[in-house]
């Protein structure tokens, strides 16, 4: 089973990293676990540290006082977050909860900060980071106000394969119809008609344990 180290020397910025930075990084590093349903950060709350999934599956939302939720992405095995609201020194802007048992590694700030003075590979990986969580953002945007129900759930699949968000991210994803209707803001009754749909058209077979990805180019693409 992977662990934090594991998690940090096979990411994409570890591997460029020499053995005293990687040092440095594993020393300012800790992981937790967390069960399905329990909150890994919180709105509101200061932020002072990176995170990345070791193993699991995160859901980012907004939990409003009205009540309605607002998804806004899912995290899978190998993604990192929450480095925006840490460079800004700002209160962390939304809410991240476990979907299924979930373990975390957390990089506390000064390591963080460290790295980004001291590691030219690690400051390239932060501004590929950043790009793609922003176009991340502004494609969700436009799922929640512009696309069907079935074009969402293709699109939220298919975010799970960002190569530079998620690299880590097999073929045969290990989720759950529930799952994947938290993650589209959807019943899971609604996410297995959506599913039904993307087999149709041959881009996904549901499989026991997860969801295969059949066309990743076509859930990328499908709706448009």
């Amino acid at each position: 089973m992977k662990n934090a180290e594991e998690l940090l020397r096979t990411s994409q910025w570890g591997q460029a990293l020499s053995e005293e930075e990687m040092q440095r990084a594993l020393a300012g590093t800790m992981e937790r676990s967390y069960a399905a349903g329990a909150f890994i950060c919180m709105k509101g709350e200061p932020v002072s540290h990176w995170m990345g999934i070791v193993d699991g599956l995160g859901k980012m939302a907004s939990h409003w006082t009205s009540g309605k939720t607002t998804s806004l992405t899912g995290i899978s095995t190998g993604g990192w977050f929450g480095e925006g609201s840490l460079l800004k020194e700002e209160p962390r802007r939304y809410d991240v909860m476990a979907i299924r048992e979930t373990r975390v590694a957390f990089m506390n700030r000064a390591t963080f900060l460290w790295l980004l003075d001291h590691s030219i590979p690690f400051n390239r990986y932060m501004i590929a980071q950043l790009n793609e969580r922003l176009g991340q953002f502004i494609g969700m945007m436009e799922n929640e106000r512009m696309l069907d129900i079935d074009t969402r759930i293709a699109r939220v699949l298919a975010a799970l394969f960002n190569p530079v968000l998620y690299p880590g991210t097999n073929r045969l994803l290990q989720i759950s119809q529930e799952e994947l209707g938290y993650l589209a803001g959807v019943s899971r009754q609604r996410a297995n008609q959506g599913l039904k749909v993307l087999e149709e058209a041959g881009l996904v077979r549901s499989e026991y344990g997860g969801i295969n990805v059949i066309d990743l180019d076509g859930l990328r693409s499908f709706g448009d």
